[in-house]
C-alpha cells in the first residue's frame, strides 16, 4: 500500500457531496485506504449506492444532510460524533455552481449559493472545532475552485462563495495551527462531473446542460488522487487543473490587468 494510503488507515473521514462526482471518487479512494467513512449529501439513495462501492473501508456510515440549511449543521455534527466519536478529516466537498450573469440572477439564488457553498460548511466546521481542539488533532480539506482566486462572468454568486471559503479557512489555519488543526485548500478546474448540469440559472432552475470545458475536464478519480496526496503530505493548497486553468491562475497572479481584460466577454 502506498505511504499516502497508510496515513488514512483507520482514520475517520467525513465527506460531504459524497453521492456523485469528486465526492464519490474520494469516498471510493479513501475506502481503499481502509478509512472509516461517513458519507453525506441530500440524496440518501445515492449515498447508499456509493456506500455499497466502498467495501474496502473499515466502516461506512451514511448521514444525509442539506448544506443549504446551516442551522442544521450542529445537529449533523452531533450525529457524526455519535457514529465515530471523533472526526480526523473533514472534507468539505458539497456545493452547487451557477450559470447566469449577476444582473439576471435573483437574490434568492445568491442566497442559496452562499448558504450551500459557504455558510453550511462554515457552520459544520464550527460545530466540529471543539472536538478537534480537545484532541489537538483535525484536518479540514476544503474543495473550492480555481474561481476562488478570480471572478468569471456568469459565476458571480458562485465565485463569491468560493472566495469566502478561502478567506475563512486560510484565516482558520493561521488561528489554530497551535491546536493541531490543519487546512488543505483544493482548487479544481474543469472536472468531468454533472456540476454544469446541476448549475443554477438566474431563476434557480438547473441548467441541465453539459459545458464543453467540463466535458473535457480531468476525471473525478484523477482529481481525488491529487487531493488525497495533498492531504497525506499536509499541503496547504493543491490545484487539480489542466494547463489552461493553470495558466489562468498564473496570469491572474502576475499580470492581473491583462488577465482582467482577457476575461471580458467570457463566461457562460
Amino acid at each position: 500500500m502506498p505511504v499516502k494510503d497508510t496515513v488514512f488507515r483507520g482514520k475517520v473521514v467525513w465527506i460531504t457531496g459524497a453521492s456523485s462526482g469528486i465526492g464519490e471518487a474520494l469516498a471510493r479512494r479513501f475506502a481503499r485506504c481502509g478509512s472509516q467513512l461517513i458519507l453525506s449529501s441530500r440524496r440518501e439513495n445515492e449515498l447508499n449506492r456509493v456506500a455499497d462501492l466502498c467495501s474496502e473501508a473499515e466502516s461506512v456510515d451514511v448521514l444525509p444532510l442539506d448544506l443549504s440549511q446551516p442551522d442544521s449543521m450542529s445537529d449533523a455534527a452531533t450525529r457524526a460524533l455519535r457514529i465515530a466519536d471523533h472526526i480526523d478529516v473533514m472534507i468539505h466537498n458539497g456545493g452547487v455552481s451557477q450559470r447566469a450573469f449577476a444582473s439576471d440572477t435573483s437574490y434568492d439564488v445568491d442566497d442559496l449559493l452562499m448558504r450551500t457553498n459557504f455558510l453550511g460548511p462554515l457552520a459544520l466546521t464550527k460545530a466540529l472545532l471543539p472536538s478537534m481542539r480537545s484532541r489537538r488533532h483535525g484536518h479540514f480539506v476544503v474543495v473550492t475552485s480555481v474561481l476562488g482566486k478570480f471572478g468569471l462572468p456568469g459565476r458571480s454568486g458562485y465565485c463569491a462563495s468560493k472566495h469566502a471559503l478561502h478567506g475563512f479557512f486560510e484565516t482558520l489555519r493561521a488561528e489554530l495551527w497551535r491546536d493541531g488543526i490543519r487546512v488543505t485548500m483544493v482548487l479544481p478546474g474543469w472536472v468531468r462531473t454533472n456540476v454544469s448540469m446541476n448549475a443554477l440559472t438566474g431563476t434557480g432552475a438547473p441548467q441541465r446542460k453539459m459545458d464543453p470545458g467540463t466535458a473535457k475536464g480531468i476525471t473525478p478519480e484523477d482529481c481525488a488522487e491529487r487531493i488525497i496526496f495533498a492531504a497525506a503530505t499536509g499541503k496547504r493548497e493543491v490545484a487539480p487543473v489542466q494547463m489552461t486553468e493553470l495558466a489562468a491562475l498564473y496570469l491572474n497572479r502576475w499580470t492581473p490587468g491583462l488577465f482582467a481584460r482577457l476575461l471580458r466577454g467570457r463566461g457562460l
